[in-house]
């Protein structure tokens, strides 16, 4: 079959069939669950596919990132101008078509390599829809930096925005877009775009600052408890416990019944049960391996529970102060 003529869940199937299988996995991860099952789905009934298939959908992901890094770096006419010498025109055309359309379908693309303290100069002012707006469409990393540099009464009033925020239609985009940057791309999509919601404000304030984190959700919980529990579920999962050091551990397993954790390690990824069994006596670990073993089948919304009784312990001992988790906001907490 002609490569041009492939959908493009097609042709990543095949791409991560030329990857080796950890590769596959790392790139799965990045998608949503919706692309990972079509994709996943069009691995299954894929079949053989012929090497010369395989090396032309390769050299076409191999062009577009390397135009895509050109746009980056340079801007589109750079990319243009490299690709047209590098490769046909007929195929320097149809990558630089599609690189237009990802770059030009990226709302305030322009911000993303501003440095987070000259960008929270640029919008603190702004009013707050402005401003949520801007930082539901940046990184979450860097949308927690300019977050943290907001006076606290602003902080909140961002945060409930941005939570409640669904579609945005691309004019009010555009209108913002103008305001700040003085032009806009040629070309933005006309559907309505999906930005913010709770899980836009939970991987916020996961990469913002322990300090900046907990006067927020406190400030916010006097105007919407509810928000804050949904925006906490989310901060915070099961496998996340990867990250408590192993004197944590050993603090929360203090304080988990044994059934529960026995239920809760049901779905729990190996290197998370390696960690909690290397942390307790080995009789403790042996009568938990028995209890799941002969445990049979169990409901999964019971495992959830399991797991989600265990996240309660373990935010309230990180909240209290009595364990650490690595990886959150804040390069400035030193641990000693």
């Amino acid at each position: 079959m002609d490569d041009k003529r492939l959908s493009g869940i097609r042709k990543a199937a095949i791409l991560l069939l030329t990857v080796s299988e950890d590769a596959a996995a790392e790139i799965l991860k990045r998608l949503d669950r919706d692309s990972v099952t079509d994709v996943t789905r069009e691995i299954a009934g894929l079949g053989q596919v012929k090497p010369d298939l395989c090396n032309s959908v390769v050299e076409e992901f191999y062009n577009l990132a390397l135009a895509q890094s050109y746009a980056e770096q340079g801007g589109i006419l750079l990319a243009k101008t490299l690709l047209e010498q590098s490769l046909p025109k007929e195929e320097a055309e149809r990558v630089m078509e599609h690189i237009e359309q990802t770059v030009n379908a990226t709302p305030f693309a322009f911000l993303h390599k501003a440095e987070s303290e000259n960008l929270l100069t640029f919008i603190q002012d702004e009013h707050p829809q402005t401003i949520a707006l801007i930082l539901s469409h940046l990184p979450p990393e860097k949308a927690g930096e300019v977050l943290g540099g907001l006076s606290q009464e602003k902080q909140s009033e961002v945060v409930v925005r941005i939570a409640r925020m669904e579609q945005t239609n691309p004019e009010v985009i555009r209108e913002v877009e103008r305001g700040l940057e003085g032009r806009l791309s040629a070309i933005v999509s006309q559907t309505f775009e999906k930005a913010g919601g709770v899980e836009t404000v939970a991987s916020i304030l996961n990469l913002a600052d322990r300090t900046t984190e907990k006067a927020i959700l406190e400030q916010l919980e006097t105007v919407d408890p509810e928000l804050v529990e949904q925006i906490r579920r989310l901060m915070f999962v099961f496998e996340d416990i990867n990250l408590v050091d192993d004197r944590g551990i050993q603090t929360v397993l203090k304080e988990v019944d044994n059934s529960d954790l026995a239920l809760a390690l049901k779905t729990a990824s190996e290197e998370l049960k390696e960690k909690i069994f290397r942390n307790m006596s080995e009789r403790a670990a042996a009568m938990i391996n028995e209890e799941m073993e002969y445990m049979g089948p169990v409901r999964l919304a019971d495992v959830e529970a399991a797991q989600q009784k265990i996240v309660d312990i373990v935010r309230r001992l990180d909240d209290a102060g009595e364990i650490v988790i690595a990886g959150r906001g804040g390069a400035g907490d030193i641990i000693v």
